[in-house]
C-alpha cells in the first residue's frame, strides 16, 4: 500500500514525553498544532481558519533530541509519514491524525536556533586496526594544514571552564523562545 509523506508546519502543543520501550528503544511523543490562514476577500485581512492537531512520534536518537530541544509553543517543522489511528470508545468510533516523524526542526521563519551536533562514536573501517586512545594525536589538522583543537574538545574545555560555547543553547531566556525553558533545563525527564 502507498504511504503518505508530508510536512507539517506548526507549534508544539504539548510537552514532549520521552519513554523507553522494554527493549530500551527511546520513543518521544507530542502534539503539533497548526492552523490555516485565509484571506477574507471582503475585508482584505488575514484570519485564522480551522485548526489541525497531529500526534507525532519520533524514535531513537531523533526522539531523544526532540525531547532535549523543544518545549510547548516552539514553532517547528515536522516531516514524516502521515496516517490515521482509529478506535472505539463507549460504543463510538473515534480517530486521530498521527505522524511518525522522520525529521523535526525549528521553524526559522518564526524563531532562531543554536544548533549543537550530537556526538556519535566513530566506527573503524572494515579491516582497519583499532588505534588505542593513547596513540591518537592530541590535535587535529584542518584541510589547509592548520593544527588546532578539535571542535568537540573545545566544547568540553569550555564546559569544564564554565564558559558558554557557540554550539550550546543560549544562556539567557530572551535569546531563544521568548522566556521558554528547555525541557532538559527544567528537569523534565531527568
Amino acid at each position: 500500500m502507498h504511504e503518505t509523506y508530508t510536512t507539517v508546519v506548526g507549534n508544539v502543543a504539548t510537552r514532549v514525553d520521552l519513554r523507553s520501550l522494554p527493549d530500551g528503544t527511546p520513543l518521544a511523543s507530542f502534539r503539533v498544532a497548526t492552523n490555516e490562514r485565509r484571506r477574507d476577500r471582503a475585508t482584505g485581512s488575514w484570519r485564522d481558519g480551522d485548526s489541525l492537531f497531529v500526534n507525532v512520534t519520533c524514535w531513537r536518537a531523533l526522539g531523544e533530541n526532540v525531547h532535549a530541544s523543544l518545549g510547548v509553543g516552539d514553532p517547528i517543522i515536522v516531516r514524516g509519514r502521515l496516517f490515521t489511528s482509529s478506535w472505539e470508545k463507549d460504543g463510538r468510533r473515534q480517530s486521530a491524525v498521527e505522524m511518525e516523524g522522520y525529521a523535526v526542526g525549528p521553524d526559522l521563519a518564526r524563531s532562531t536556533a543554536a544548533v549543537r551536533r550530537t556526538h556519535r562514536p566513530e566506527r573503524p573501517e572494515a579491516g582497519a586496526e583499532e588505534v588505542p586512545p593513547e596513540d591518537l594525536p592530541a590535535c587535529e589538522s584542518d584541510d589547509d594544514g592548520a593544527v588546532g583543537v578539535s571542535w568537540n574538545d573545545q566544547v568540553v574545555q569550555d564546559q569544564q571552564a564554565g564558559a558558554p560555547h557557540s554550539g550550546d543553547f543560549p544562556a539567557s531566556a530572551g535569546d531563544v523562545g521568548a522566556g521558554k525553558t528547555r525541557p532538559a533545563e527544567a528537569g523534565v525527564g531527568a
